[in-house]
């Protein structure tokens, strides 16, 4: 029987055949990529030695699997790979700055890459260049928050279609050059705070498509590039940090999409360019610590977008029209105008802006008393320290749920402090110092939990009765001082307390041994109080327990101190010798790791808007007092970091002095005056790299001044003076600068020009150098001359005595 096949069976049958002939591509990346991404994870692997059960950013990356389909890698439709995200994937655990770039440069065989981001990591060292040449399709590179150094490499600025590109925060050096000007496609530049020098290129200018241009924190030098007028898509401008000069080009005003132009901290000079008032977009205007001068436009305030300005500050020239009337739109959220010359009351057309935040009017002149207005307006900070005003705080103030800043410092407050001061729960900063205020610390104020630094230094605060600050976990810096507090030392202190000064008040009885307890201790301050009993370690970095009646020898167990770099002990009834072990304080013989505080407590910088630089408060408060140079004076708090000072001045100290202070090279001040020591200065005072002030006056101190001391550079001030001093004052280096009598007097037996005294040694002869010839001569004649004399003489003695017995024999005759 014939089989019969039916057409749709047939239909089907061609349908299958033809689909099976059809050639389907594999839509897998290609293997030479895949093999390139697996020699990434290989040396990943193998450099922080990743287990199992560790954190692996590649966990997914199988030889087995499209690497497509991996995690942190994107491709194209045709299965290329395309975008390699490597953001923060260093192992939190590992220790940081320890990779290198080299584990990603298997990454340079993908050509088709167009988005490579390796921020936040903790990768070091040079960005090879070379590769680059390969990513030709690249438009958005992304390598910020690492520690690379070196330049930038040139290779990165032939990359023509990069549309995006951010190296800030690392240490890249060197210049930007011209070449930047070849990356016409960009869009975004970031360089923020690296160490780039020279002048912003004029190139720049060519491009004509980037929107937004942020230099900030670097070394930039010379002008502003006046080519920046012809950059019209430009929306963000931000040059803070750097060193920038001259004046503000006036073709910034023509910048029609303009919404942030930040330039402050630079040194920038004339007038603010009249045109800066077209700008009709802008939101932020940053112009505060420059040198700028003129009258500020007071159109600036038309702008009807604008939400954050700042002007004025420390070196700046600008002066506020006080008669000018402010029409204020209501939209500011930052009013920053310190050192802008404004008088009379706070100005109420501030109160017009409902949604304003900070407020920042230091350093000017106002006058009168704090509005009530502005107590009601819930701002976020206030900063009006430095001016005159008066009266007492309105009680309304603190009320509020959003206040974290709030810095009255140096006006005439006066009055006591609301008792309801700890309804402010979210205050952080709280800076009082400089007024009249009086009468006890509301106990209330313990209630503020979030509270950082508290600052009621030098008012008429008194009594016993101290607030309770032991469950205050936040609070770190702590200052009562130059106030009339009494009784005995409080225990009550936060836990982790960094700052505590409690001088120039009236405490007494012994030193607590609970300050042992605070381990995060590292400035004490209790200077010019009553405080008894025997010196002991408070286990802090530095401290300050002058003008007490401390008791006792200075305990051996000094060494102990490690951290110790300041250490006053002055004006206090210790006797015994300078032990031997003081030599051993650590921080005073090695000098500082770094020369800037920066970043520390008392800085709160805010990002706003894109911008790594927004409103920023800068606490710089001067309050550790210490003798230097011999005036009293106090040691920012920036410093007392990277400052070393030893002062035993005004004890009951005998002996002689340990040669081994020599050794502590990172000393800035060393007094030991006012004591009973005895002995030579020792000749390894002569290493004492770092001192500036060295005082051994009032002392018992004999013999000569070691010549060593010529060889200290930095040394300004050199007292001896009332001593047993004697021989010629050094002259050399330094030395010969130090001409003021003073610092010498009082000692048996010194010369030379610092005290206007000759030395025998510079006496000149009489008669030059020929002196001694002229005596050879005389010495010969008077030799010749006794012995032609010596015959003469005894041949006329016996003729005389002949004629003489001849006379006598004839009167004898007669």
């Amino acid at each position: 029987m014939a089989t019969t096949i039916t057409t749709p069976f047939l239909l089907l049958l061609v349908l299958f055949i033809l689909i099976n002939s059809i050639s389907i591509p594999s839509f897998s990346c290609p293997l030479h990529q895949k093999q390139a991404l697996l020699n990434i994870k290989s040396n990943f692997t193998t450099f922080f030695n990743v287990s199992p059960s560790d954190f692996d950013p590649f966990q997914s990356w199988s030889p087995n699997s499209d690497c497509c389909s991996w995690s942190r890698v994107s491709c194209s439709e045709s299965a290329t790979v395309t975008r390699l995200n490597f953001s923060n994937i260093m192992p939190s655990y590992h220790n940081p700055a320890s990779a290198f770039f080299d584990i990603f440069t298997p990454l340079f065989h993908i050509r088709s890459l167009e988005k490579l981001d390796i921020s936040s990591n903790y990768l070091v060292g040079e960005v090879p260049g070379d590769g680059f040449r390969n990513l030709t399709q690249l438009h958005h590179f992304d390598l910020s928050f690492n520690g690379f150094n070196g330049s930038i490499p040139y290779q990165i600025f032939r990359l023509t279609n990069l549309r995006y590109l951010d190296t800030s925060l690392n240490s890249f050096e060197g210049k930007l050059g011209p070449e930047i000007g070849k990356l016409q496609n960009l869009e975004s530049l970031h360089l923020i705070r690296n160490s780039l020098t020279g002048n912003i290129p004029e190139e720049i200018g060519n491009l004509t498509k980037l929107r937004r241009l942020n230099l900030a924190a670097n070394h930039f030098s010379g002008g502003i590039p006046c080519s920046i007028a012809s950059m019209k898509d430009l929306e963000e401008v931000d040059f803070t940090f750097n060193s920038l000069s001259m004046k503000i080009p006036t073709g910034i005003g023509g910048l029609p999409n303009i919404t942030i132009l930040a330039l402050q901290d630079n040194e920038l000079t004339g007038p603010i360019p009249a045109s800066i008032q077209n700008l009709s977009t802008l939101v932020t205007l940053r112009l505060q610590n420059n040198k700028l001068s003129g009258e500020i436009p007071t159109r600036i305030f038309n702008i009807t977008t604008l939400n954050y300005f700042s002007i004025g500050g420390k070196e700046s020239k600008l002066i506020w029209n006080n008669k000018a009337k402010i029409f204020s739109k209501g939209r500011l959220t930052e009013i920053s105008m310190p050192s802008c010359e404004i008088s009379g009351q706070i100005p109420e057309w501030i109160s017009s802006n409902t949604r304003l935040q900070y407020l920042d009017l230091s350093g000017n002149k106002l006058e009168g008393p704090f509005p009530n207005w502005l107590a009601e307006m819930d701002l976020n900070t206030i900063i009006l320290f430095h001016n005159k005003l008066t009266g007492s705080i309105p009680q309304h103030l603190f009320e509020s749920t959003q206040l974290h800043v709030l810095h009255l410092s140096r006006n005439n407050f006066s009055g006591e402090l609301p008792e309801n001061i700890g309804n402010a729960t979210d205050m952080e900063y709280l800076m009082l110092s400089g007024n009249n205020f009086s009468g006890q610390i509301p106990i209330s104020i313990s209630n503020m939990w979030d509270l950082k630094l508290l600052d009621l230094s030098t008012n008429k605060f008194s009594g016993d009765n101290f607030p309770d600050f032991s469950n205050n976990f936040n609070l770190i810096y702590l200052d009562v001082s130059y106030n009339k507090f009494s009784g005995k030392i409080l225990t009550n202190f936060p836990p982790f307390i960094e700052v505590l000064y409690l001088g120039g008040n009236e405490f007494s009885g012994h030193l607590p041994w609970n300050l042992r307890k605070l381990l995060s201790l590292k400035h004490l301050d209790l200077h010019d109080n009553n405080i008894t009993g025997y010196f002991q370690d408070p286990r802090s970095s530095s401290f300050s327990l002058g003008n007490n009646s401390f008791i006792g020898f200075i305990p051996t167990t000094i060494s102990n101190f490690t951290n110790v770099r300041i250490l006053d002990l002055s004006g206090n009834k210790l006797t015994g010798s300078i032990p031997l072990e003081i030599a051993n304080l650590t921080r005073m013989i090695e000098p500082p790791i770094h020369m800037s505080t920066s970043g520390s407590i008392f800085d709160d910088t805010r990002r706003i808007r894109g911008s790594y630089f927004g409103n920023y408060v800068r606490f710089d408060i001067e309050d550790l007092i210490v003798n230097w140079k011999n005036n009293f004076q106090g040691i920012s708090s920036h410093s007392l970091d990277i400052y070393s000072l030893l002062d035993l001045s005004n004890n009951r100290i005998s002996g002689g002095i340990p040669a081994s202070l020599g050794n502590l090279k990172s000393l800035k001040v060393l007094n030991i005056s006012n004591n009973m020591i005895s002995g030579h200065i020792p000749l390894s005072f002569g290493n004492l790299k770092g001192i500036e002030s060295l005082d051994l006056s009032h002392n018992k101190i004999s013999g000569s001044i070691p010549k060593s001391l010529e060889k200290l550079d930095g040394l300004g001030i050199l007292d001896v003076s009332n001593n047993k001093l004697t021989g010629k004052i050094p002259m050399g280096g330094h030395m010969s600068t130090m001409d003021d009598s003073k610092y010498f007097v009082n000692n048996s037996g010194l010369c030379g020009m610092q005290v206007k005294i000759t030395c025998p040694e510079d006496i000149p002869p009489l008669e030059g150098r020929e002196e001694p010839e002229d005596d050879e001569k005389l010495s010969w004649i008077f030799w010749v001359g006794t012995w032609i004399g010596f015959p003469i003489g005894f041949f006329s003695s016996i003729l005389i005595m002949g004629y003489f017995l001849n006379f006598l024999l004839l009167f004898k005759l007669w």
